[in-house]
């Protein structure tokens, strides 16, 4: 028994020491300094908690000091929440700061808009009171929006997920109703999960239109569906993710995907930017030789951690399109099929992580392991693979590989009028006749030239007045550009028509 008393008073001593301030304080004297005098939030969606941001709060005298009071100017009704020093909460009291140190203060808000489609909320961060009171402004835009999430079991509260060919998947989400086949761009659309297009029915997204997807969320098109993105010059349809900030603007692997499945018919996007997720667009449904699965113009692709675009035995046909950076390949036209691209920039200046593909890598087969354990190789058709008059560049030294098993399939390409970096020190591809650029499938290549790209690392691959590709594509009947430049005279090569930088 008095074993257990010494051990209750030895803990209690412990408590009480670890609990006393080992320094004095003075009451604070209204010289704080912070960080930054206001903090904007950015823009968040209505109901839907922000990032956190920080605030930090620096005691630059010579002395601690105990700040009597921190809180929100409107009190515990404010919309936002803050964390004082590793403390959550609202409002605070006796907040030391040691001489020439600091604490942090971190800040999130949900906020609801009510009727409105947006809200500017505000609200003050109040340090102390009376005349020593200071102050830091808090901003936020709230938007109303449309959301789309998966369905929940009202007894298990378990999350549905998507039935695709009669088999139960492990993806999150439900199939579009009805009333939710067309987006507008009168407010935005936040998916969570993944919204799949059901068979026999179009998705058609109107000019304007901003969808966000939340983390591991997407888009599918499943078999006999359709989707079909109308954007314009001056209303782009853009797809990422759902955080706003600007710190997660250039953050890549944010969502999932764009998934036409196989057996998906007539889909069709115009004027779209698809950023920041897994793979932009992965298609897998073959259609015919003469009827594309996807129709792909004037769009920008770009940010992902996987692809650009991702085909696997299908047929993509494609003018003016730009693909920029990727962990692995911009565009992977794999397995075959048929691939036609006109007037596009493929340039992969990736710098994440390790690249070890090309900008552009088009193959014809695929790998698995039988239930054996055996090593497969399967070879489909590459029925068509025509490039003309587009640009295949990026930071490694080969970004345009044509990687032919042969196993007695097609194996048809044909590259015309286009600008390819390609240096091979170790001949590693030196058998490969596939890459013989003076074989008769390339005509009037450009080999390493420069294409004065604007700026590659903020996607802006426009080229300049020194780009080799001026005046060196073969006309074609698309006689603008990305921009709705005409081209129909001395077209350069690429999504652009050159212009002169200031």
């Amino acid at each position: 028994m008095r074993y257990i008393i010494y051990t209750f008073l030895i803990i209690m001593v412990a408590y009480i020491s670890s609990c006393r301030k080992d320094f004095n304080t003075v009451p604070s004297f209204g010289n704080l300094e912070f960080s930054k005098d206001t903090v904007f939030l950015d823009t968040v969606f209505t109901n839907i908690g922000s990032s956190t941001y920080n605030l930090r709060v620096y005691n630059r005298g010579n002395n601690a000091i105990t700040i009597p009071e921190i809180r929100l100017e409107n009190g515990t009704s404010s919309n936002y929440r803050l964390n004082v020093d590793g403390i959550p909460g609202k409002e605070f009291s006796d907040i030391d700061i040691l001489a020439k140190d600091s604490i942090f203060v971190f800040v999130e808000t949900t906020t609801d808009v009510g009727n409105a489609l947006s809200l500017l909320y505000t609200d003050r961060i109040l340090f102390d009171n009376g005349s020593q009171q200071q102050d830091v402004d808090l901003v936020t835009l709230v938007q109303d929006a449309n959301f789309i999430f998966p369905g929940k079991d009202a007894v298990t509260m378990k999350i549905d997920s998507l039935t695709l060919d009669g088999e139960p998947t492990t993806l999150k989400g439900r199939f579009l109703t009805d009333p939710e086949l067309t987006i507008t761009n009168t407010k935005p659309t936040v998916i969570y999960g993944f919204a799949a297009v059901p068979a026999n029915k179009t998705l058609t997204i109107e000019a304007g239109s901003k969808i966000y997807f939340h983390n591991n969320s997407g888009l599918i098109v499943d078999n006999k569906g359709t989707l079909k993105v109308n954007g314009t010059r001056t209303e782009k349809v853009i797809f990422e993710g759902d955080r706003l900030a600007p710190s997660f603007s250039k953050i890549s692997g944010q969502w999932g995907t764009i998934w036409m499945r196989g057996g998906s018919k007539n889909n069709e996007m115009n004027h779209a930017i698809i950023k920041n997720g897994i793979i932009g667009i992965l298609v897998d449904s073959i259609g015919t030789f003469f009827s594309p699965t996807l129709k792909l113009k004037n769009t920008e692709i770009y940010n992902h951690s996987n692809f650009g675009v991702l085909g696997r035995g299908t047929n993509i046909e494609g003018q003016n399109v730009v693909i920029g950076g990727a962990g692995q390949a911009s565009l992977a036209a794999t397995i075959g099929g048929t691939y036609n691209f006109t007037h596009c920039t493929f340039a992969n200046f990736w710098n994440e992580s390790l690249r070890t593909l090309p900008a552009v890598l088009v193959n014809n087969f695929f790998e698995y392991t039988d239930a054996t354990g055996q090593d497969i190789i399967e070879v489909r058709d590459l029925h068509a693979a025509n490039f003309t008059n587009c640009i295949f560049d990026g930071n490694n030294s080969i970004e345009f590989v044509l990687d032919n098993v042969n196993g007695g399939g097609l194996f048809n390409y044909n590259i015309r009028n286009a600008m390819i970096k390609f240096t091979d020190p170790n001949a590693s591809f030196k058998d490969n006749i596939e890459l013989d650029f003076t074989n008769s499938f390339y005509q009037n290549i450009i080999l390493n030239g420069n294409p004065s790209f604007k700026n590659t690392q903020n996607n802006d691959f426009i080229i300049g007045e020194n780009s080799d590709a001026i005046n060196n594509a073969v006309r074609t009947l698309f006689f603008t550009d990305i921009l709705e430049i005409d081209r129909s005279t001395n077209p350069d090569i690429g999504a652009y028509q050159h212009i002169t930088f200031e």
